[in-house]
């Protein structure tokens, strides 16, 4: 287990180490970095892989100030530069997708390669922000039940998947008062379209074709926004695809890592 002190948070990561091309992931709200587990275990052999948990996620606990992706790109840096790290290929999974975006902006001589996993440049829909915010206030309200549970689940990590149940477990032992400050920047981010066009570097997006959350249209405008970008889509794959659909997403990947070549930290 280890812990890096940077940013003023106390961040919880996993760094497999050695002298691989480096893979930074950025997992996705209400997740933490376990979820690039299939991912982990497919690459680590040829790659240094490190994940980490964000602000208010798995074991880097909320400091209870209110923050944005922003600051969340800059835990990342700040994560990255404490182990060493001064070139690696960024992947991002939903939110964490919207952090890469911005550390990319903010330090482009580290960025190898790019990977956005549902993932998007636009604001939150506020159709979806507004359901969200209901199922919110009722976890706030009543906490996890198991039909709230489901419906969380159905959303972000796809309908009907035989793992739900240990994230659903997660989910029911996370401090409460900390939710609202965790959801805020979903809400809250900026539209990052025009933005793309600084991000040069070879990117790929894979999207899932039953992702409830990320609609097609974002993600092949993600894709034909960045200069580099090209789309993946899995058929059958919902929000969290790289956990449901991990031999589709590992293939990708290692036909995307083996073409870019990322270099050596």
């Amino acid at each position: 287990m280890a812990f890096a002190d940077v940013n003023g948070q106390r961040i919880h990561f996993e760094d497999t180490g050695g002298n691989g091309p480096v893979l930074a992931f950025s997992h996705g709200l209400l997740m933490d970095g376990s979820m690039w587990d299939p991912q982990m275990e497919a690459l680590r052999d040829r790659h240094r892989c490190i994940t980490w948990d964000e602000r208010g996620h798995g074991q880097t606990e909320s400091d209870g100030t209110g923050f944005t992706y922003w600051d969340s790109a800059a835990d990342l840096l700040a994560l990255l530069g404490h182990l060493g790290v001064t070139r690696a290929t960024l992947i991002g999974m939903s939110q964490g997708g919207y952090l890469t975006q911005r550390a990319a902006v903010r330090a482009p001589e580290l960025v190898e390669a790019l990977v956005f996993v549902a993932s998007s440049a636009r604001p939150e829909d506020p159709e979806k922000a507004e359901l969200y915010g209901t199922l919110l206030d009722t976890w706030e309200r009543d906490g996890l039940g198991q039909d709230l549970a489901q419906m969380i689940a159905a959303i972000v990590l796809g309908a009907n998947w035989d793992g739900s149940a240990a994230w659903i477990a997660k989910w029911q032992r996370m401090d409460t008062s900390s939710l609202r400050g965790t959801l805020e920047p979903l809400f809250k981010r900026e539209d990052f379209t025009s933005r793309l066009g600084e991000l040069d570097r070879p990117a790929l997006v894979i999207w899932g074709d039953r992702d409830v959350a990320v609609s097609a249209e974002h993600a092949r405008e993600l894709a034909d926004g960045l200069p580099q970008g090209s789309l993946e889509v899995v058929p059958g794959g919902g929000h969290g695809v790289n956990l449901t659909h991990p031999q589709e997403v590992n293939r990708a990947l290692e036909s995307f890592l083996s073409r870019t070549g990322p270099a050596k930290s």
